[in-house]
Formats: C-alpha cells, structure tokens, sequence
C-alpha cells in the first residue's frame, strides 16, 4: 500500500513526530539537546514556521507546529536533519543513520485539539515515568508555556493565547490544564492521527479533502473471515 502524502498546508499546525532509528538514542547529552534545538530554531525561521510546542526525549522528539508556505515543514526538518546528524555523528564517532525512517505528521484541528495535542506533547515525560510533573523536565515548551520562561524557539498559537488577557492568566489557565492527564479515546486519537495524516472534527476532515483532494477518511475494514 502506499504511503500517505504528508500534507502542509499555510496557516494549519501540524503535530510531527520523529523517532531514533530502531529507537536508538538521537539526544546522549545537554549539549546534543541544545544543538538540537539551535538548528530546529535555525530551520524553523529560515523556512517560515511557527514553533508552538516541543519536547525532545532520549530517542524521539514530538513538535506542534504551523508552516506558513506550502512545504515548509519539509524543508524545515530536511535542514535540521542534515545539521543535526552531520554534527551527532561527528561529535559521537558513529556513522550512518540517525533517524527512524521520514517523519511523521497529523495536521491538526486547531479549534478542536491544539491545546489537547499540545498537552499531549509536553505530557510525554510525565506519561515516560521520567518525571512527576511536566516543568520538572528541561527540554520541553512546558516551561515557556506553563512557566514564563523565555525562549527564542516559542511562538504562542492564538488558541493559547485565547487562554488570558496577560500573561500571568494565561499561564495559570495554562497550568490548570494538567490538572488532568491525556487518556482514553482522546490519547487513541492523538496516536492514531501520528500515523494517519489528520487529527480534527467531520466539518474539519471536509475541509482538508477539499483543499488536497485526498481523503482523511476512515478506512472501511472488509467482512472477516469465518
């Protein structure tokens, strides 16, 4: 079967997902994570794409992200792939692949699930047992999110900043959030829009098959076998 085109579209955040290859460390030390995170702000300026949340674990890292131009998430993570494995190996004697594979991305329904995927995002930590609480862990937005710190890779996506007036209502409305943990249908659907392409409503899957003529439509399973 072939693999679904990856879609990009100007103005719709998008939730990417990649992983080490055969789930190998991608990130060793502090100085790996912070080079990361260099080239991923780099990339994402260079190409025109607004970061909204991060969260780079040992072997993987989740992005919540709005590409400005068509294909700009593409160049994006070409860039940041190139530089970043060109310096991992170099600075860990290895060779060869770094990644598992291309990417994966769900383009998201902002109105519906932004602030859930983003929850979804700076949660892994939490989910990954590392940790008791989301800002207890350094490489994350939550801490510009949830806790004021500035950062040069963060742009707010207007649904978060729908949260508050200033800053300090946002963030406590922010926090207020993780009161609560991702789980049940909600996690099965953020997990299943990672390999299907979309994570949104009907009104916003109409909308999408419009604009790329492809269908983000369920898969109907045939009758099984007796």
């Amino acid at each position: 079967m072939p693999r679904r085109s990856r879609q990009c579209l100007p103005g719709i955040p998008q939730h990417i997902v990649q992983r080490g290859n055969n789930r190998q460390p991608c990130f060793v030390s502090d100085g790996d994570f912070a080079a990361y995170a260099n080239w991923l702000h780099e990339g994402s300026t260079r190409y025109g794409v607004l970061i909204h949340a991060w969260v780079f674990m040992t072997n993987h890292v989740h992005l919540l992200a709005t590409p400005l131009e068509r294909g700009a998430t593409a160049k994006m993570m070409q860039y940041l792939g190139r530089y970043y494995v060109r310096y991992f190996n170099h600075k860990h004697n290895r060779s060869g692949t770094l990644w598992e594979g291309r990417y994966r991305s769900s383009i998201i329904d902002a109105s519906s699930y932004l602030l859930n995927c983003q929850r979804y995002i700076e949660l892994n930590p939490v989910r990954a047992g590392m940790v008791s609480s989301p800002g207890a862990y350094r490489w994350s937005s939550y801490h510009s999110n949830g806790l004021g710190v500035h950062s040069k890779l963060l742009t707010p996506h207007e649904m978060y900043l729908q949260l508050g007036a200033t800053e300090a209502e946002r963030m406590a409305n922010y926090q207020d959030l993780f009161q609560s943990h991702i789980e049940g249908q909600l996690l099965q659907d953020i997990r299943r829009g990672t390999h299907s392409g979309f994570l949104g409503t009907d009104k916003f899957r109409d909308e999408v098959e419009a604009l790329t003529g492809e269908s983000f439509s369920p898969k109907r399973r045939g009758p099984g076998k007796k």
